[in-house]
């Protein structure tokens, strides 16, 4: 008596063809709201360690790995960190591809490398 494996994929694809571009829409909504991450809360011992991380990362023209916090994301940056712009409160990192604009609102996490 020979057994045959089960097809895994039988139920998905039965159950995606009935289903209406309605519901695949609103299926990928929920997952992109479903992967969302809430802001870290950061204090002010946390922002001070910030803002000496990135003067050192600045003064030493070090590479610094920066997190960036927008719209239920944790968005990665890696660089040299350019310019503090104090007034305009944003930071020009240089990566390979280019120049980079980050506010500094949006910034979470900034590490020396």
């Amino acid at each position: 008596m020979k057994r045959y494996g089960k097809i895994k994929d039988r139920g998905e694809i039965k159950w995606t063809a009935m289903m209406l571009p309605e519901h695949i829409a609103q299926l990928r909504d929920w997952q992109a709201e479903d992967d969302k991450v809430e802001r870290p809360e950061l204090t002010e011992w946390d922002l001070v360690a910030l803002q000496e991380e990135l003067e050192l990362a600045f003064k030493r023209k070090f590479q610094a790995r920066i997190q960036t916090w927008r719209d239920g994301r944790i968005i990665p940056h890696r660089g040299i960190v350019e310019e503090i712009d104090i007034h305009k409160q944003v930071i020009i990192l240089a990566d390979p591809f280019g120049d980079v604009r980050i506010d500094v609102k949006d910034i979470i996490s900034v590490q020396c490398i």
